[in-house]
């Protein structure tokens, strides 16, 4: 099943589509958005060529899609899951990819504090699902859910580790 959807960034249209149940983006549309580049075609396959010369393993995470172009053509171009695009915009050597990068070192920064205190975790899932508007009888059972789950890879990852040493 595939399905194509136009997401937008800072106004900029980035191409999106579920395969194999998982969204992959397109690189060019990235790269466009966060360096300004004229022709994002070109600064993706520079940038492609370099990191293949570089030895990174950043482009064996793209795959090529046949998907309508912005000239209304059908064009195979390279898309990544959403693992690949935040490596991706990693390695963009621009002053525009800085603030999305600064924004995934604090949400990577986050994540570790929360598997250090799955009770951060906790809270900012209630936080969410009380901005998304759910209410508060929603968000127990919700909570309790999460400190059980939470509590139940605390232990098998304390677990693996000492029956590693």
């Amino acid at each position: 099943m595939k399905t194509t959807k136009i997401a937008l960034f800072k106004g900029k249209k980035i191409r999106k589509t579920i395969y194999n149940n998982e969204w992959l983006f397109s690189v060019v549309d990235v790269c466009e958005a966060l360096t300004g580049s004229v022709d994002a075609g070109a600064y993706w396959r520079k940038l492609k060529q370099r990191r293949v010369e570089g030895g990174s393993e950043v482009v064996t995470f793209c795959h090529g899609l046949k998907l309508i172009a912005p000239d209304g053509k059908m064009r195979e171009t390279d898309y990544a899951d959403t693992e690949g695009i935040f490596r991706i915009i990693q390695s963009i050597p621009s002053p525009k990819a800085e603030p999305f990068k600064r924004w995934l070192a604090k949400v990577g920064y986050e994540r570790v504090q929360e598997i250090e205190n799955p009770e951060l975790a906790t809270k900012r899932t209630r936080i969410l699902y009380k901005l998304k508007g759910y209410s508060d009888d929603w968000t127990c059972p919700v909570r309790y859910y999460f400190q059980r789950h939470l509590l139940y890879l605390c232990f098998f990852k304390l677990k693996y580790i000492q029956n590693r040493l």
